[in-house]
């Protein structure tokens, strides 16, 4: 047939140049491959051939491998027609090999299909650990990934076993605990046997499971009901294969020789090593890239590995013979071709005619639910309580079931009984949708986290998670507080929340101690210290410089003030805090004059008074701060805590205050993934606890200062324990959620449950039950009143006041004291002026009666009658004028002793103006003067009196004086009779100067 086929094609212009024929050499093949790689060399090799069809001997695979090797040591092409095995797409070994038909691991793509068909999203990949069996599973995870319509076909479990097999029933029982039944076999004719036979008594070949096998499957005996696999078109027809390869060398070798300007010939003999064939590299390009669009076998073409690809394929349905029940058929129910319209494979499968385990034309779920699930739980109060006991007999009563704890890094497991928010929530949720379960406590106490591999770099889930997602234990479900968060999603499927809550802090209460200092809290010492030396500061420098500004009272040109009245440093320290307190200055206070620069006066009010204002701002924050607490500095602490995590510019963790949460957490990961909180999570990270018992531990014995945390659990311990509290509100706010496997059939019913039990208030009945329930009544409920400030906080301020009034108090009393002192002084000294008042009186009344007797005695000497009313009037008004301030004289004799002399000289001028006409005036005498050094001088104490004036200065005075006493005194009687006029007049005059000739007129 295969030189009949040649003919034809050297007929065929299109495929061959009438000057190059082809021509064959046939050669039959031996089992033995050594055998077969001898006579390739003796007679193929031998004659120069371009290029080798080889099929497969009947009984052995291993020929076609030595062919291929023999050939492609030389590099001469060889076509497969029958060997399908995937260690020929090797390039590596087999260089030159290419073949028209598929591989086995190609009917991966059909799968794809057939499961996208019958709408399954989940399945189970069982196959044998051979090339075939690995190539199989990953062409088939990379079309299911990467399909057009985004619907991934996810791989829930991979069984494989070692070809030969013996049995299958351990394998089998790793399926029986799968939810997943919808199964893809690879295996041989004898393993595929020896799987049905096994899962047939497990009742896995029945009705509500899917098989879908290979060809080699397909062929083998005992293949159940109900049974999809696939089958090879013209997988057998050689003679179609054959024909399609030499069709597709014609057309490669005539391309070579129309483009390729020169042909080296192929090697003669294998007795050359070390020479290669360049041109059959080139050829075997040549034929890779051929296409066959209308071949026998299909549309004929290559992949990169030399494989065919456009391979069509049956879709086989094994159902009863109609004629006997005990025999099974293949019905073809489908097709995989080549589309010629859109050039690409289509899938063409008629459903309704399939009949699917069980002998069933209703189609399977794909899944199977069971009604007996695995929980899984952690100890965490008060949602889940442990209690160690000895047997499950322990354990019985409402509410309480058995969780055993399996220990991964020992042999001995420990029997708990838990019961809890929890536990009450899994039995009612049971009893709703109607299955039984089996709990059991987390194997390593933690809810999971992403963590880095040891010794790699792949990271895997570890706690909760990791036995949900990796299926270590065969868990179905996670009844935990588990918290909601976007990397645990993208891993296990979530209920809706059944909880509600956020992260808040917890801490242990402090006693509410309020120093005396509390009101100067707002600052801190070394602030005060400044504001205090910058207002005397402030003070001296306004001093210094309202005393050298030009503009200054010291400098101002035609200033009347006195220096007294000018800014000095008492008064520049009381401007200084009039201004910084904000109690303004009077009109009557001294303020610098160089100050009333208005933009000056501004800045210093401006920057005193930010400073009172940021003061009283800070007081009134600390009035509000998180937790209704007194302000205390371990308080603030607290609340730099919560404003780090709210507020992004605050990051900088306090000294000697630690904080901490549970490693591997929902918190953790909370600020492991906030950038901002980055500071706050490198210093937690090194104090973060395994659990949430040894954290709130930690802090009622003080190590922690504060726990961050769940906010039901934290509530739940603060009610428990008085001495516990929680502080600030919530932040990160989240929901407790049930964790099931990833397309779970059961996740769509827990949801809806879960809805109606918080329409129905069961969720509210559990809060009341187990978080907000409160054992300790007598807990003081003062620490839970509104944050506002009172006499404990500001007592140091009335105590400021008292003490500011009570010194106020005492400079009084010590300026009374004082004031009292210097008036007795004065008093004395009073006293004393008035003694030396007294005195010069007398010392003057009897220097006017000496004058006044000397006066009448000249007089009567002269013979004149008695002038001394004259000479009296004269020296009173002396006298007078003598002792007032404004005549310009230097007597400083007070009113009293004026009118003491007065009175002395009015008396005595009164008697001797009766005796004037009979008395002549005697010369004048001179004026009488008081020697200081004699024994009656005045004391100390006692200013001196006054020198005289000078006899011409005291001439002029008395002229005035008597000029001003013209007005009021009755004018001189005449000079008595007999008595020298001229005589009168020089008398007059020696006493009262020469410029007065008027009176004796």
């Amino acid at each position: 047939m295969e030189t009949h086929e040649l003919n034809r094609i050297n007929q065929d212009k299109a495929y061959v140049d009438p000057e190059r024929l082809l021509r064959n050499v046939t050669m039959l093949m031996d089992s033995n491959p050594i055998r077969t790689a001898l006579e390739v060399c003796k007679q193929l090799v031998s004659e120069s051939v371009y290029a080798v069809i080889v099929s497969h001997p009947l009984n052995g695979d291993l020929s076609p491998a030595a062919v291929s090797y023999t050939s492609g040591f030389y590099h001469i092409p060889v076509i497969g027609i029958s060997s399908r095995d995937s260690a020929f797409s090797d390039k590596n070994i087999h260089v030159s090999f290419l073949r028209t038909v598929p591989p086995y691991s190609h009917q991966a793509d059909v799968w794809v299909e057939l499961v996208k068909t019958f709408q399954y999203s989940q399945v189970i990949f069982v196959h044998s650990s051979d090339t075939d069996g690995r190539a199989l599973l990953g062409r088939f995870r990379n079309n299911a990934q990467n399909h057009e319509d985004d619907k991934d076909i996810k791989v829930e479990m991979v069984i494989e076993f070692e070809p030969g097999l013996n049995e299958f029933v351990d394998h089998l029982s790793e399926l029986l605990s799968s939810m997943q039944i919808v199964i893809l076999l690879y295996a041989d004719k004898q393993d595929a046997a020896k799987i049905f036979h096994d899962a047939s008594y497990f009742n896995m070949t029945g009705q509500g499971y899917v098989w879908i096998v290979t060809e080699q499957a397909l062929s083998s005996k005992g293949v159940p009901v109900g049974t999809v696999g696939l089958k090879l078109v013209n997988a057998s027809n050689q003679d179609a294969h054959i024909t399609d390869s030499l069709y597709v060398l014609a057309g490669a070798l005539k391309k070579l020789h129309e483009k390729e300007n020169t042909t080296n010939s192929p090697p003669k003999d294998c007795d050359n090593t070390g020479s290669h064939w360049e041109t059959g590299k080139v050829l075997f390009k040549y034929i890779q890239n051929e296409v066959l669009e209308n071949g026998l076998t299909g549309k004929v073409a290559f992949d990169e590995s030399g494989d065919r690809i456009n391979a069509e394929y049956t879709i086989i349905n094994i159902q009863e013979d109609e004629s006997s029940h005990t025999k099974r058929k293949g019905v073809p129910v489908g097709e995989f071709i080549y589309n010629k319209t859109e050039k690409s494979m289509t899938l063409d499968v008629d459903v309704s005619a399939i009949i699917w385990p069980g002998n069933t034309s209703v189609k399977p779920q794909g899944y199977m639910i069971p009604t007996k699930l695995k929980v899984l739980t952690i100890h965490e109060k008060p949602f889940v309580i442990t209690k160690p006991i000895n047997s499950p007999a322990e354990c019985m009563g409402d509410g309480n079931v058995p969780c055993p704890w399996f220990n991964t890094t020992g042999d001995v497991d420990k029997l708990f009984c838990c019961s809890g928010y929890c536990i009450d929530l899994l039995i009612k949720l049971s009893q709703k949708i109607n299955f039984t379960f089996e709990l059991a406590l987390s194997p390593d106490g933690e809810f999971g986290s992403l963590v880095m591999k040891e010794n790699s770099t792949k990271k895997e889930w570890t706690g909760l998670i990791g036995e949900l997602v990796n299926q270590t234990h065969g868990a179905d479900m996670i009844v935990a507080p588990l918290t909601i968060n976007p990397e645990r999603d993208q891993v296990i499927e979530f209920s809706k929340p059944f909880k509600y809550q956020g992260v808040t802090i917890l801490e242990k209460k402090q006693p509410r101690l309020s120093t005396l200092v509390s009101f100067l809290q707002p600052f801190r010492n070394t602030l005060w210290i400044l504001v205090m030396v910058s207002v005397h500061v402030v003070a001296v420098v306004l001093y210094l410089l309202d005393r050298f500004s030009p503009f200054g009272r010291y400098r101002l040109a035609g200033a009347e003030a006195a220096e007294e009245d000018a800014l000095n440093l008492s008064s520049a320290v009381w401007f200084a805090w009039g201004v910084l307190l904000n109690s303004g200055i009077g009109e009557g206070e001294r303020s610098p004059l160089h100050l009333r620069n208005p933009m000056e006066n501004f800045t210093y009010a401006t920057v005193k008074g930010s400073s009172v204002d940021m003061y009283f701002r800070r007081q009134v924050e600390l009035s509000n701060t998180v937790s209704y607490t007194h302000l205390d500095v371990y308080k603030r602490q607290v609340s730099c805590v919560l404003e780090c995590v709210m507020c992004p510019g605050l990051r900088n963790p306090m000294e000697n205050f630690t904080y901490a949460t549970v490693k591997g957490s929902s918190v953790d990961m909370y600020f492991r993934r906030q950038v901002e909180l980055s500071n706050m999570y490198r210093t937690m990270e090194g104090n973060n606890y395994d659990t949430a018992d040894e954290a709130i531990e930690a802090v009622k014995r003080g190590d922690l200062k504060a726990f961050i945390w769940d906010s039901s659990r934290l509530e739940y311990e603060a009610a428990q324990d008085c001495d516990l509290v929680t502080a600030g509100e919530l932040f990160g706010r989240s929901g407790y959620g049930i964790g099931l496997r990833k397309g779970s059939p059961w996740a769509d019913r827990v949801t809806l449950c879960v809805l109606e039990f918080h329409e129905s208030g069961y969720m509210e009945e559990l809060d009341n039950k187990w978080i907000l329930h409160s054992p300790n009544d007598d807990c003081d409920t003062s620490d839970k009143a509104p944050a506002t400030l009172g006499l404990k906080n500001m007592a140091g301020v009335f105590i400021l006041v008292a003490a500011g009034v009570g010194i106020g108090i005492g400079l009084i009393i010590i300026e009374i004291v004082y004031k009292k002192h210097q008036i007795k002084k004065q008093r004395r000294l009073e006293l004393a002026r008035q003694a030396a008042y007294k005195w010069r009186g007398y010392i003057e009344k009897r220097k006017n009666e000496r004058a006044s007797m000397l006066l009448q005695r000249r007089i009567k000497s002269n013979g004149l009658n008695d002038p001394s009313l004259i000479s009296l009037s004269l020296e009173a008004a002396h006298l007078g004028a003598a002792g007032r301030p404004d005549s310009g004289g230097m007597s400083s004799f007070p009113p009293t002793a004026s009118a003491i002399a007065a009175s002395a000289v009015a008396t005595g001028g009164a008697a001797a103006a009766m005796q004037l006409p009979t008395m002549l005036p005697p010369p004048p005498a001179p004026p009488m003067s008081i020697p200081l050094s004699s024994p009656m001088s005045l004391p100390l104490d006692v200013p001196p009196a006054p020198a005289p004036p000078s006899s011409r200065r005291a001439n002029d005075l008395r002229q005035r004086q008597v000029s001003t006493l013209e007005d009021r005194l009755p004018p001189p009687p005449p000079p008595p009779a007999g008595v020298d006029a001229q005589r009168f007049v020089s008398s007059y005059k020696s006493l009262y100067g020469p410029d007065r000739p008027d009176l004796v007129a």
